[in-house]
């Protein structure tokens, strides 16, 4: 007679600790905007430990009005799966200003904050309809190079990867680089390879939700494998048309850069332009 061998399941790896950059930091939020999870550098922004900020309001710790404003954009992207920016919000009674990326998750919301720059605003997204004009090409080889040497001249990173379906297509460099660095998924902003990331409160909670964060923090792995290939920063930027991907850009530079909301909202617009040019070839 036939034996059956029953194996035990698998138990699932540990999951990495959820982390992120220390260039700004990140708040989870339930649906009645309470504070569920804050990156454990909060306190030198809102003058609270991560401790005594869960389970209270985020109205507490911050002016009334970039909360209303916050409140009045989710409001006007519910529809969306996308992610909302405002620029130079000030949260408290010190005059620093903050840049804010939020999206809408199934079970509320997730703030980034960054410092914003203290000039330049708007000269990104201006530059975009200038890199535009005469950007389209004959064949489709043509057109990804013209864009990823246009990518490289929006962003200033030292190489442009332009990849679609997964195989690299073409690349703009400023000078001799060494190979693509091999983690194939990037955080959507890297301030810095070599920078320290900082944890999130509580510890095992919900990781997921920080891991799609633009500033997620490296795994050591991952800080490994840049570091041997010489790569300090980055910017990865989706490439999709009427949300299917068809690749992504991916801005790689060997020193440290300022993460900026407003040029990683101006790479995307003009990825965008650039999908709907590949659809045209």
């Amino acid at each position: 007679m036939a034996s059956t061998v029953t194996s035990k399941p698998s138990e699932a790896a540990p999951q990495p600790a959820a982390r992120t950059q220390s260039c700004g930091f990140v708040l989870e939020l339930s649906p009645d905007w309470l504070i569920i999870r804050a990156s454990e550098n909060a306190h030198a922004y809102l003058g609270e430990y991560p401790a005594r900020l869960i389970g209270e309001p985020l109205s507490s710790f911050t002016l009334a009005q970039p909360l209303h404003d916050l409140r009045n954009s989710l409001a006007r992207q519910r529809s969306s799966n996308g992610i909302a920016r405002a620029y130079r919000a000030r949260l408290t009674h010190e005059p620093r200003h903050f840049d804010i990326a939020f999206q809408q998750l199934d079970n509320g919301m997730l703030l980034e904050f960054l410092p914003s720059g203290n000039d330049g605003f708007g000269d990104a997204l201006g530059a975009v309809s200038r890199l535009l004009d005469g950007m389209t090409g004959d064949t489709r080889e043509a057109l990804c190079n013209n864009a990823a040497r246009r990518m490289r001249a929006l962003t200033g990173f030292d190489r442009v990867t332009l990849v679609l379906d997964g195989t690299h297509c073409t690349e703009s460099a400023r000078s001799p680089f060494a190979e693509p660095a091999g983690c194939d998924v990037l955080p959507s902003m890297l301030a810095d390879a070599k920078a320290a990331p900082v944890g999130v409160f509580p510890v095992g909670t919900s990781d997921g939700t920080v891991s799609g964060a633009l500033l997620r923090g490296l795994t050591a792995d991952e800080q490994q494998e840049l570091a041997a290939n010489g790569v300090r920063s980055a910017l990865c930027v989706p490439l999709a048309r009427q949300g299917r991907s068809l690749g992504h850009f991916r801005c790689e530079s060997r020193t440290p850069w300022t993460p900026s909301l407003e040029l990683h909202a101006a790479a995307e617009l003009f990825a965008q332009m650039v999908g709907i040019e590949l659809e045209r070839l």
